[in-house]
């Protein structure tokens, strides 16, 4: 696969006072501490933020999200989504900002600011109530889930330099 030359955005989504959650938000900014990345890859704390994040993807050719996805699976089993299975997956709601997410893709596809790629990298939750903590299940794949997000850059010919 070739290099890719657009704005690239890897997007953490969630909420780190509701456990699980917050595992999409966690990913990235651990790789922000431990990594450098090419000028044109922005890692972004998304949060809850929904439809406020509408504008961070004007001009953005390659999305890379981050997040807790309900999968129906053994919590802590990872997940790789891509383009049209993403939108399909957020119909099921693992806590309110997801329907933000899927509002926020939408809206921009509307507009005509959708990514020519988008990737979800995503974990299966096993808590989602209020607490500061990853659960053990999800605690243990926050290493591999980095990963996958290097590689996924990699493969986007945008390589990650340690700090």
């Amino acid at each position: 696969m070739a290099p890719v030359e657009g704005p690239i955005l890897v997007l953490g989504i969630g909420n780190l006072v509701m456990s699980d959650d917050g595992i999409g938000v966690r990913v990235v900014q651990n790789l922000s501490r431990r990594c450098r990345f090419p000028e044109r890859v922005e890692l972004l704390d998304g949060g809850t933020l929904g439809l406020d994040l509408l504008p961070r993807l004007e001009g953005v050719t390659h999305l890379l999200m981050v997040d807790a996805v309900e999968t129906g699976g053994s919590p802590g089993t990872l997940v790789r989504l891509t383009g049209s299975d993403i939108p399909v997956t957020l119909e099921t709601k693992v806590s309110p900002h997801q329907m933000g997410l899927k509002d926020l893709l939408a809206v921009a596809r509307l507009q005509g600011n959708a990514p020519e790629e988008m990737v979800l990298l995503g974990v299966q939750p096993a808590c989602i109530e209020m607490g500061l903590e990853l659960s053990p299940p999800v605690a243990s794949r926050v290493a591999e889930l980095e990963e996958q997000v290097i590689r996924q850059l990699d493969e986007w010919g945008a390589e990650a330099m340690p700090v």
